[in-house]
């Protein structure tokens, strides 16, 4: 069953992305602030933006109705994500000591190439947009979960876990975005199932990437 095969893809680096030093860092409260900082002006401004995006031209070329209406809500609901994780780290940053994060902060190398795949996946492909597309909703929801069960007492993120878990029903969101995966796979051909696959692998491993993108906070080099 294509679940298997995507579960198995998933687990051995989403033991990986739980365990960086960024998720860890949440947790236990001793994440560094301009860490948490730059996480969100990255998911923002660009990653988030991106992800919406190629939603919405998944919707467009998508063969089923039903598929052209999920992938719009939720093309929909990633925007408005992205306002509000913003904003709720804005409200919160004095309290944590930290700068609010800017709207206009320039997209960091590993940033620019996960909303590149993004983007570049969704033009290909409705099958390759969908594979790529699927990680991210998928380690949401697992990491945001393992988030709220494994915060530290009194940690100093708390309140930022507790915001920063999605809207309610999103389990439901993320099993229907499987379900979609499984009714494309099921009609389309061998070289659609291949395709799939494959873009999701690339994409599980952005998801490692992000993080770590957010805890080494790389910059474009400067050039003289």
């Amino acid at each position: 069953m294509l679940r298997d095969r995507l579960t198995a893809t998933a687990a051995p680096v989403l033991r990986e992305v739980l365990g960086h030093p960024f998720w860890a860092g949440l947790r236990s409260g001793s994440l560094p602030g301009e860490a948490l900082t730059h996480f969100v002006e990255q998911d923002t401004g660009h990653l988030l933006p991106a992800y919406g995006r190629a939603l919405a031209r998944c919707a467009a070329t998508a063969a089923d109705d039903a598929h052209a209406a999920f992938f719009a809500r939720a093309a929909v609901g990633t925007l408005e994500a992205r306002d509000r994780l913003r904003e709720a780290l804005s409200g919160i940053a004095p309290d944590l000591g930290l700068r609010a994060p800017a709207a206009d902060a320039p997209a960091d190398p590993l940033t620019r190439a996960h909303c590149s795949f993004f983007l570049a996946a969704a033009a290909t492909s409705p099958v390759a947009g969908l594979g790529a597309l699927l990680p991210m909703a998928w380690f949401n929801h697992r990491v945001s979960a393992d988030l709220a069960r494994r915060c530290a007492p009194g940690s100093r993120y708390a309140r930022w876990v507790a915001l920063y878990q999605p809207a309610e029903g999103y389990a439901r969101v993320v099993e229907r975005f499987v379900t979609v995966a499984e009714e494309t796979a099921q009609r389309g051909s061998d070289l659609d199932r291949a395709q799939l696959t494959d873009f999701f692998s690339a994409g599980v491993r952005y998801e490692w990437t992000f993080a770590e993108s957010a805890w080494a906070r790389p910059d474009w080099p400067v050039r003289t």
